[in-house]
């Protein structure tokens, strides 16, 4: 039988996972060391390199793959690989999180072979940072009441860029925030924590950028993300005190103003199915979706 060794993700393999990222960009949220390495253990995912690509394997789908990450002609090779490998254990080829870009290169690869799946719950969000950061124009203006209201009532608010000496600040708020939130009973929620928590603690060794909102010097509100791509920075992380009013609009354009004006768009991951989450990120008008999908092997 056909062997295909897949690993857990480490932190040693950062530099060889970071480097197909940055020569193959995407603008997919999932497409980065960092979601990688901190979601890993939660999803079980492995990865190996196949046909000189990057390929991640599910740990909660029955033998699904990534799309393969690398040159054309090597993700086709690899695809054929994953087949075989696929069909020796009496299986048919999935790949999971498949941008319909990459579904219509497999259509031309292999004609009316694989059908496609879309997953509303699975798709980016991705705005244009300008609108984030001015909150301009009729259809963002209640966000903007929101933060006028916020400044109003809490005079004696600071933003600062997360760095090594406001970290224990933010690490102590976020297990505030588990306790309100109820964390320990659901068992996604506290995945969750576990990788804010661990963020906060590899905040330097990931090279991740953060920012912390407080009130009369006690934070209420922090994000962290990354860039993910020249023109687009990922928001990994946001957490917010949920009876501060405004706190969330607030640190959202604070940290885009602050921090990501140098990239065009700002993606904010998905909403995972949740009917408030999608309300949310909806009211924010975002510039695009990013469509994700499962593409399966018809069986013949």
């Amino acid at each position: 039988m056909r062997e295909i060794k897949f690993k857990k993700p480490e932190m040693e393999d950062r530099e060889l996972l970071h480097g197909y990222f940055k020569k193959y960009p995407s603008r997919s949220c999932e497409k980065t060391f960092v979601n990688t390495y901190l979601w890993a253990r939660f999803y079980g995912v492995t990865y190996a390199i196949v046909e000189n690509t990057l390929v991640f394997k599910s740990g909660i789908q029955s033998l699904s793959f990534s799309f393969p990450i690398g040159k054309s002609e090597d993700v086709k090779a690899a695809i054929e690989t994953l087949k075989a490998y696929a069909r020796e254990q009496g299986e048919a080829l999935t790949l999971y999180h498949v941008t319909e870009t990459q579904f219509l290169q497999l259509e031309a690869w292999y004609p009316g072979r694989f059908e496609y799946t879309y997953n509303r719950d699975i798709a980016d969000y991705v705005y244009e940072s300008e609108k984030l950061a001015a909150l301009s124009g009729k259809k963002l203006h209640a966000k903007r009441n929101h933060i006028n209201k916020f400044k109003a009532t809490h005079e004696n608010w600071s933003y600062e860029t997360m760095s090594e000496e406001n970290l224990e600040d933010c690490f102590q708020m976020a297990l505030k925030w588990r306790i309100e939130n109820g964390c320990e009973e659901d068992e996604e929620k506290n995945a969750e924590m576990c990788v804010t928590l661990n963020s906060l603690r590899l905040f330097k060794e990931l090279e991740l950028t953060g920012g912390v909102l407080r009130i009369d010097g006690e934070v209420v509100a922090f994000t962290i993300g990354e860039p993910i791509s020249d023109d687009t920075f990922v928001v990994h992380i946001e957490k917010a005190y949920a009876d501060i009013q405004g706190a969330y609009p607030m640190i959202n354009q604070q940290f885009v103003e602050h921090e990501c004006m140098q990239y065009k768009y700002i993606n904010r991951e998905e909403d995972t199915g949740s009917e408030g989450l999608r309300k949310a990120k909806l009211s924010y008008r975002p510039a695009f979706l990013i469509e994700k999908g499962i593409a399966k092997e018809r069986v013949q």
